[in-house]
């Protein structure tokens, strides 16, 4: 719902005033609960930059991610273009993945977002995972209806 928001209260002060500051936000932010084991799925977007960024970085904990650390199973997917999306997958999340994760992007403000990794895994969990899970396929239709809408 606040990206929808933001991607409103943009396009009226665009509309109105001509004015488009490139954007930056990370989908179900500020703080994400994930289930130990699961796959941490964090989506940066960039809205109303001129050009798409030349590069986005991800830092964990203020440190720049390795893609090729031993840890092993962390990968990013970006997306360039009018809107640049940016996917950062870690596999098989872990109590030391908790933290600030922070996306760059090399020409707009960075926006960081709290991850906590609960320390059992989906089967022990009773209720706690289900919501998230349903707040966040929301947010992922709320993010493809504003792509529809706003490409065209």
């Amino acid at each position: 719902m606040r990206l929808l928001a933001a991607l409103i209260l943009h396009l009226v002060l665009a509309g109105s005033y001509g004015i488009q500051e490139p954007t930056t936000d990370i989908i179900g932010g500020p703080d994400l609960y994930i289930d130990r084991g699961s796959t941490i799925n964090l989506t940066c977007v960039v809205l109303f930059s001129p050009e798409p960024p030349a590069y986005i970085f991800w830092n964990h904990n203020d440190a720049i991610i390795s893609y090729d650390s031993p840890r092993g199973g962390v990968s990013v997917i970006t997306e360039k273009g009018e809107t640049t999306t940016s996917f950062l997958l870690i596999q098989h999340a872990r109590p030391s993945d908790s933290g600030r994760y922070q996306c760059n992007p090399s020409n707009a403000q960075s926006k960081s977002v709290n991850v906590h990794v609960l320390n059992e895994f989906p089967a022990a969990m009773q209720h706690g995972g289900q919501a998230h899970h349903r707040s966040s396929h929301l947010y992922c239709l709320i993010f493809c209806v504003c792509l529809l809408l706003f490409s065209t």
